[in-house]
């Protein structure tokens, strides 16, 4: 027996462009917010880029690229750009390192499993100003740790790490993965997490061991934490400064050597009092990481695998 079904019945639906100005006024704070502190600074620095003005802040004078002539002219941006791309790419390669901290602190019936996440994790709490310190005194050329240790192990003159050009960005690398690791052993934990553990049991199974299993179960599913970790990790690269900053310090003749871009514009706008060129060199930053965003958003389609 078929039901009868109610005459002229409709499907109600929603109603389009009724809201009126209250959806705008519950998401009027945010976008105020938004526009005021992250695009009017991007649309002042970029205009700012195109002025010069004296040291003691008087009226800006359009000048049009002249800054970002003297900027391609100048010596110094080479290296520091050069800087920046090392550290950048040592920085965003140890995250090879934080995979197999992850796949090791995930591993099935391992003891102190958070105690070991909170001991890698802490470095990413502490305040970096005062964690540099710290490292400053351990590769402090005279009576640092690490050349006490060093020297106990036989090397009679152990080099001054601070003051020597390329050992100081070594310095300043070694700490940025160190302090970068804990961060990124969480995000990738909560990708091994997310891993069905159907799929090693059935590898088990078909004789697959532990290495075949984390190259043909573990990387590739874990491929999207490892690329949220690759951009996060290459914006933060490229801003490097605080820990350049305290680290090896201005005053340090291999400062001019170990120069980043961030370091670049500090040093042009506050030191030289040149704030059209500092614009022009957080235009030239802002550049960079937008194409290595989007270069990376395209080449992420070839190895990134979404379940």
């Amino acid at each position: 027996m078929k039901t009868a079904k109610a005459p002229n019945a409709k499907v109600a639906r929603p109603v389009k462009g009724k809201g009126g100005i209250w959806p705008w006024l519950f998401v009027a704070p945010l976008l105020s917010g938004v526009a005021i502190f992250y695009y009017y600074p991007i649309i002042k620095n970029f205009y700012l880029s195109f002025t010069r003005s004296d040291a003691f802040g008087g009226s800006a004078k359009w000048v049009g690229l002249e800054n970002y002539t003297d900027l391609f002219n100048r010596p110094d941006l080479a290296s520091a750009t050069i800087n920046t791309i090392i550290y950048t790419l040592a920085v965003v390669a140890s995250i090879i390192i934080s995979v197999l901290i992850a796949a090791l602190i995930e591993l099935p019936g391992l003891r102190g499993v958070r105690f070991y996440r909170t001991v890698f994790f802490m470095p990413y709490l502490a305040m970096p100003i005062a964690v540099s310190q710290v490292w400053k005194i351990i590769f402090n050329g005279n009576f640092g740790l690490f050349n006490q240790m060093l020297k106990g192990l036989g090397v009679s003159n152990p080099p001054y790490w601070l003051s020597t050009p390329g050992f100081a960005l070594a310095v300043v690398i070694f700490y940025g993965i160190w302090s970068s690791i804990g961060f990124n052993v969480i995000i990738l934990s909560a990708g091994l997490k997310s891993i069905p553990h159907e799929l090693y049991e059935a590898a088990a199974i078909d004789g697959a061991g532990r290495v075949k299993q984390f190259t043909a179960i573990t990387i590739p599913l874990l491929t999207p934490s490892i690329f949220l970790l690759a951009i996060v990790t290459t914006i933060g690269g490229l801003q490097l400064f605080d820990s350049l900053f305290a680290i090896v310090g201005t005053a340090n003749p291999a400062m001019k050597d170990t120069r980043s871009l961030v370091y670049l514009f500090y040093n042009t706008a506050f030191e030289n009092n040149d704030k059209g060129g500092a614009a022009a060199i957080a235009v030239i930053i802002l550049v960079m990481v937008a194409l290595v965003t989007l270069f990376q958003f395209v080449m992420q389609k070839k190895w990134v695998r979404y379940v």
